[in-house]
């Protein structure tokens, strides 16, 4: 298993106190990030818009990173999302078969980053949830969910048996198709 581009981070925050409001609400948000540095950047960024809390008014309290579960069990993840693309602001639903979250999230962005030509500045995770077989909406994801999938193996070259020692260097290209 390799291992995620991705981290999911837990970012708890809020102002800073003041005289006026001694004890401010705290602001607790899941973000996808690369690193904690950058997970507490997007908690700023999207905190600001939605709060109007600028990190030189605010504190992190706690930063927590979340890990998966069940992360060796294949799930369907349905992904609300909204971007900014050259004409204006869209909102998305899509749907990834993944191993975790992490990477139902690492899927999305390089499908937006290939289908919508979308940074990762510009989109906006909402919300991922796992979701049951019978919820999946899309065709492509349902497809796979079909008892007793197989994949054809269409180029297979079958050779005769080698010798019993292989020489180590050879006077031909490797083949691939074996």
């Amino acid at each position: 298993m390799t291992e995620s581009k991705y981290h999911e981070y837990q970012i708890i925050g809020r102002k800073l106190p003041t005289a006026a409001e001694p004890v401010p609400r705290l602001y607790k948000m899941r973000v996808f990030a690369k690193n904690e540095v950058v997970g507490k950047s997007r908690f700023w960024y999207f905190l600001q818009k939605l709060k109007k809390v600028k990190k030189a008014n605010g504190e992190i309290v706690a930063v927590n990173e979340i890990f998966e579960k069940r992360p060796n069990q294949v799930k369907n993840y349905g992904i609300w999302l909204r971007y900014d693309s050259r004409t204006g602001t869209h909102n998305m639903y899509k749907e990834y078969r993944e191993m975790s979250r992490v990477d139902a999230v690492h899927s999305c962005y390089q499908d937006m980053a290939s289908r919508h030509r979308a940074r990762f500045r510009s989109i906006q995770i909402i919300k991922v949830e796992e979701i049951a077989n019978s919820d999946v909406r899309r065709p492509y994801i349902k497809q796979l969910l079909e008892p007793g999938l197989k994949f054809p193996l269409p180029h297979r070259v079958y050779r005769a048996p080698s010798r019993r020692y292989k020489k180590l260097f050879v006077a031909h290209r490797p083949s691939t198709f074996q």
